[in-house]
């Protein structure tokens, strides 16, 4: 008779375990040192993390869905499906550029995914710079409130690449300091507003002029991720890519950044007046994420793109089953490890 302790999976198990004992040892060279484990403080926890408060809403788990994109073929079934994932995991997500949105009709299809994402979902639209800039000198800031508003997002996001515009082959020239542009909008724009950049961070001092600034947040798109440089290099010319492609390699990358935003606030103080950051660029995983977050000294989340992108385009199954086993990740992190400080 089978007693409660009795385990007929145990045989096959220990056999695992002879056959797998050696494979399985792993080098101390290979040893994650970001983390203290302490495996006696808590019992397993749920399938999801804690709950967490950001740009005036609560995310179920601190990820954001980073900007991917819109106005051509699949892009929309993309859209969709990450949105209906944010929907039933409660992230966030920034959309693609939504430049296309402000002169016509064609692709709105592509970014109108709030009905997938329910209005408790954290939604930012998005524009790059030279579009705000052009916006402010037409005096048409009022069709960029239309839209947002259109869409129910919570926001915008403000991208700003001058070497992408720069390389991509139909780029826009920037004829302003984007900060000058920034600072404008936001005495004009009513809704919550972010900036990013575009997969090469930012430095000190475009870091300190931002937290100075009233944003709701500044996402760091740093670099070790999508580089959209990198990314209009390939699009262009060999002579372009000769000449250029060291411009694709400057940078700095989110543990870089991360140090670089606590030594700011640590010296702004009240000085900052944005309190918010999302960590992206080159975030492999849950650790990563779970890392980075944590050694921020205000509220943070941290944002992937491609590897939502991968199974966002093979099936919505497929995406729900990436954001949930990601989702697991993170709770067991939150049980049993600890960051280590530096």
């Amino acid at each position: 008779m089978e007693t409660p302790d009795s385990d007929p999976s145990a045989p096959s198990r220990k056999a695992d375990h002879i056959q797998l004992a050696f494979a399985s040892q792993v080098d101390r060279a290979q040893r994650d040192e970001r983390f203290n484990y302490e495996p006696l403080l808590a019992a397993h926890p749920g399938d999801r993390p804690r709950p967490v408060p950001f740009l005036g809403k609560t995310l179920s788990a601190p990820l954001w869905i980073s900007s991917m994109t819109g106005g051509t073929g699949g892009a929309g079934q993309i859209n969709h499906r990450l949105a209906r994932a944010c929907g039933e995991f409660g992230l966030g997500m920034g959309l693609g550029s939504c430049r296309s949105l402000l002169n016509a009709e064609t692709h709105w299809p592509d970014f109108d995914v709030r009905a997938e994402m329910g209005e408790k979902g954290l939604l930012f639209a998005n524009l790059g710079i030279a579009q705000i800039e052009r916006s402010l000198k037409a005096g048409a800031v009022d069709a960029i409130s239309a839209m947002v508003q259109r869409l129910r997002a919570d926001g915008l996001t403000v991208h700003v690449n001058p070497l992408q515009e720069w390389l991509q082959p139909e780029g826009d020239r920037i004829e302003r300091p984007p900060l000058e542009t920034i600072q404008e909008f936001l005495e004009q724009f009513q809704a919550p507003v972010m900036v990013k950049e575009v997969g090469q961070g930012m430095g000190p001092a475009s870091l300190e002029a931002l937290l100075r600034l009233p944003l709701a947040a500044v996402d760091f798109a740093a670099q070790g991720g999508t580089n959209f440089s990198m990314v209009e290099l390939l699009r262009g010319t060999e002579q372009a890519r000769q000449a250029y492609t060291g411009l694709s390699r400057v940078g700095h990358t989110a543990p870089e950044m991360v140090e670089m935003v606590h030594a700011l606030y640590n010296t702004l103080a009240n000085q900052a007046l944005c309190r918010q950051i999302i960590v992206s660029g080159g975030i492999r995983d849950f650790l990563d994420g779970y890392w980075l977050v944590n050694r921020l000294p205000v509220s943070a989340v941290y944002a992937q793109g491609s590897a939502f992108l991968r199974p966002a385009k093979e099936s919505y199954e497929a995406l729900q089953s990436f954001v949930a086993e990601q989702l697991r990740g993170l709770a067991l992190a939150e049980a049993y490890l600890r960051v280590r400080q530096a």
